[in-house]
């Protein structure tokens, strides 16, 4: 059994005490000594949107070696990496929701729910099946599992595209990077969702739009840059793709008066497929748990690969 020795492990700074005190309570729970940033071993970064301030905020922490960060995709801190330190986020927390999100985004285009929200008088019945429907999934981590999961009962035939061809269970096939444009012709529905690194970004372009059959449906709930936006609103402009649900967009926030918000082939949430009231108590339980993790000396979840960039 693996003994547990109390370490020092800080909570930095966050503008919202809701989130500042859960996390301060997480370590606290993990029996971890609480400390300022300047004498800890650990540190728990709980303000997503304050990276700026993170220079400043280490420059005397001479004692660390281990960066807990708060969400899932690192894009914001990457700036910030160093290998200097372990590295880890919270990659497969939000999975669950997200999936949700996924999910009910594909089910708004198939049903044409977009549609019939915005109208002002009643139209003609229009719609398709998900049940049957061939479903790739672009990325192969915790959205791509729970979302399979999700999609077992509808009967669908999936793929999953990722680095590795190793079997993601519940997925028909799993399928590397390069097989992407093999398998859009055939896909009604591309869901989106994988880290946004320097090779994926603008992954799904002009070309690989032109692949998809004209009814089909792109969801992304990853990241806006791995869509290139002109292209997709020309697609969907053109008739040259069914719709797309897009809960992030490049750019982030979605400007008053972009194409986007008028085409009505296009669903667009602000970047809601997480919120703090579904994430909160995920991150919570997650934090607690890998510090400790770091205070027993055992392997961390969600490891940043700092080469990687995720």
């Amino acid at each position: 059994m693996t003994e547990h020795t109390s370490r020092p492990v800080a909570v930095a700074p966050d503008t919202r005490p809701a989130m500042y005190e859960r996390l301060c309570a997480a370590v606290d729970a993990a029996g971890a000594d609480r400390v300022g940033v300047g004498d800890a071993e650990g540190l728990v970064w709980a303000d997503p949107g304050n990276t700026d301030d993170f220079p400043a905020i280490v420059v005397d922490a001479d004692r660390l070696e281990w960066i807990q960060l708060p969400y899932a995709g690192i894009e914001p801190f990457a700036q910030h990496l160093d290998e200097r330190w372990a590295w880890t986020c919270g990659k497969g927390v939000y999975a669950p929701a997200v999936a949700e999100t996924a999910l009910a985004m594909a089910l708004a285009g198939f049903k044409h729910l977009h549609g019939y929200s915005r109208a002002d008088t009643w139209s003609a019945p229009v719609g398709r099946l998900l049940a049957g429907s061939r479903v790739t999934i672009l990325g192969g981590g915790g959205i791509a599992e729970c979302l399979l999961a999700l999609l077992s009962p509808f009967g669908c035939d999936t793929t999953v595209i990722r680095r590795s061809d190793h079997p993601l269970a519940g997925a028909d096939r799993t399928l590397t990077v390069d097989r992407l444009p093999d398998v859009l012709p055939s896909t009604d529905l591309l869901v989106v969702a994988l880290a946004l690194t320097a090779e994926t970004r603008g992954i799904i372009d002009a070309a690989a739009i032109d692949l998809l059959p004209d009814n089909a449906w792109i969801v992304n709930v990853a990241r806006g840059g791995h869509i290139v936006t002109d292209d997709l609103v020309a697609a969907l402009s053109d008739g040259r793709l069914g719709g797309a649900a897009l809960d992030v967009t490049d750019p982030e926030p979605l400007p008053d008066g972009h194409p986007l918000w008028a085409l009505p082939n296009c669903l667009v949430t602000p970047h809601i497929a997480n919120t703090p009231e579904m994430g909160l108590d995920l991150l919570e339980s997650f934090v607690e748990e890998n510090v400790r993790r770091f205070c027993e000396g055992r392997a961390l979840l969600a490891p940043v690969d700092v080469a990687l960039g995720y």
